[in-house]
């Protein structure tokens, strides 16, 4: 069988832990036999990011700058525990969140559906994309502890100063920020793809206690829309829509699906993990990051699932779900295939896709997913190996 040409590489961002096994794997048993797969590999396993004091964060996210469209397996952000396992120089930063600030994009995530995967809120009938702000706030905030009285101050460009804290013993400080063109790319991402995909996008901050942070997005989001996109989005009959981020909460549990939520980086965050749980498991989430410049990074939405790394280490065999990691493969040659002009690269894509929730919904999963699946067919557990192995013959 001739293999699918590939005219510019792919940017592979390998990671750590279960999720790098599942890595090669997937290439190996899916993605090599059918295609002449080319890529510039970038290692940011959390070895070779200390051994290049995280340099090659940085490089590979520029050479997505260069070539356009990346694939990334999930990878650690450090905490202390993690300082000590590897033997770290220090707590270096989330590899996300250096990539997404490089490439200032907006995340957006969505359920991947499989017929008799139970959702665990029955009135969401459709899928909830969460778009997720990709640069600032806690994930390039900067940090520190005190243990000493004094006082902690903000000391703006214009020499200002706003006190933060006067404290009368330890305590902790933490700074973020934003910028306005960010934001303003934020925006239009969010409501270009309201536009593309025909769904109402809603918008939440908490600007009643964040009055010049939270308030600031408000403001862009509306400037924005009033200008550019509320002709648009009144002929496609979508709607914009702002509300506290509390009461979004409230609104989009008693809500049937189908719209975009735009959220601030960390509320993106934890809120497209709720997402992704109601709608069956973290592992059956697709996740891109695209910038308005025309960058686009293809990843799993979870962690490298490290309890099963360690059982791996042991030699026992895992069950670990593959399925978002192999939507970010099918995510990514689509999208270079789309680039170039490559359609037996998306069609291949496609196919790929196709047979990965053929399998689930034929009752052949990863144990995850085996409590939530109800159907007439019986489901049976599969390794993750057999759950891989099976997709392949269904291509």
């Amino acid at each position: 069988m001739q293999k699918i040409k590939m005219t510019t590489p792919l940017v592979e961002l390998d990671g750590d832990e279960m999720t790098r096994i599942i890595w090669q794997k997937i290439k190996d048993k899916l993605l090599l036999p059918h295609i002449d797969l080319r890529t510039e590999y970038y290692d940011l396993g959390l070895e070779n990011r200390e051994k290049t004091k995280d340099q090659v964060t940085i490089d590979s996210a520029n050479a997505i700058k260069k070539y356009g469209v990346g694939v990334k397996c999930a990878t650690i952000t450090p905490n202390a525990q993690r300082v000590e396992e590897y033997n770290l120089s220090k707590m270096w930063k989330s590899p996300n969140g250096t990539i997404r600030a490089i490439l200032d994009g907006t995340v957006f995530r969505a359920p991947i559906l499989a017929r008799g995967i139970k959702v665990y809120i029955p009135t969401w009938t459709k899928p909830i994309t969460i778009a997720r702000h990709a640069y600032g706030d806690v994930y390039s905030g900067v940090e520190a502890y005190t243990n000493t009285q004094g006082k902690a101050e903000i000391i703006m460009p214009d020499g200002s100063k706003k006190t933060i804290c006067n404290f009368d013993g330890a305590g902790i400080v933490q700074a973020m920020h934003n910028k306005d063109e960010s934001i303003k790319s934020f925006a239009r991402s969010c409501m270009n793809y309201a536009l593309d995909t025909k769904q109402d996008l809603w918008f939440a901050t908490k600007d009643t206690i964040s009055k010049i942070y939270d308030h600031r997005f408000k403001d862009i989001f509306q400037e924005i829309y009033e200008s550019e996109y509320k002709e648009k989005f009144e002929k496609a009959g979508i709607e914009y829509f702002y509300t506290l981020i509390d009461d979004a909460v409230a609104r989009v549990v008693r809500s049937n699906g189908g719209f975009i939520w735009a959220c601030k980086n960390y509320d993106g965050d934890v809120m497209s993990d709720m997402v992704a749980t109601v709608f069956g498991s973290l592992a059956m989430m697709t996740s891109v990051l695209v910038s308005p410049k025309g960058y686009y990074e293809y990843e799993a939405a979870h962690g490298t699932v490290t309890r099963h790394y360690y059982n791996h280490l042991k030699g026992q065999v895992t069950s670990t779900n593959p399925m978002a990691t192999i939507f970010a493969w099918t995510g990514a040659l689509r999208k270079r295939g789309e680039l170039d002009g490559l359609k037996d690269l998306m069609e291949f894509a496609n196919k790929l896709e196709r047979a990965s929730v053929q399998t689930i919904e034929e009752g052949f999963m990863t144990k995850d997913l085996i409590s939530l699946f109800e159907s007439d067919v019986e489901p049976k557990a599969a390794t993750t190996d057999e759950f891989l192995d099976a997709i392949a013959k269904r291509l």
